[in-house]
């Protein structure tokens, strides 16, 4: 259902971007559509362009919410140390393994005989 809900909403991105690709801007840009508005109003009428990206916008928003709350549904009650294998104490259980000291990790001390400075020779 995911991968569904994915799919369309990629096409709906991409058809989105061909609709506003193809108005006309103010300055004429890349708008393949012709009329030019030859009255100067504060509110241009509303093309067949401009209810086609209004309506692919909202269903663009829509795919967007559902693909969060599948995702949130996906991933309730889950650890990211469920994914990686660490494994989990529970009461009177054992605690997970810690690192030595001495581990590798750490950077040597100064009683150890390897170089905390690289030599340039």
């Amino acid at each position: 259902m995911e991968n569904v809900v994915l799919i369309i909403h990629l096409l709906l991105a991409l058809g989105l971007i061909a609709v506003v690709l193809l108005q006309r801007s103010e300055g004429g840009g890349l708008g393949m559509g012709g009329g030019g508005g030859g009255a100067i109003s504060g509110r241009a009428a509303a093309t067949a362009l401009s209810k086609v990206t209004w309506l692919l916008a909202i269903a663009f928003i829509c795919t967007s919410i559902t693909l969060t709350i599948m995702a949130a549904q996906k991933s309730a009650g889950s650890s990211v140390a469920d994914r990686i294998g660490v494994p989990q104490t529970e009461e009177g259980g054992e605690a997970p393994a810690v690192p030595a000291l001495g581990s590798d990790l750490l950077p040597p001390s100064e009683g150890d005989n390897a170089p905390l400075v690289p030599s340039a020779d």
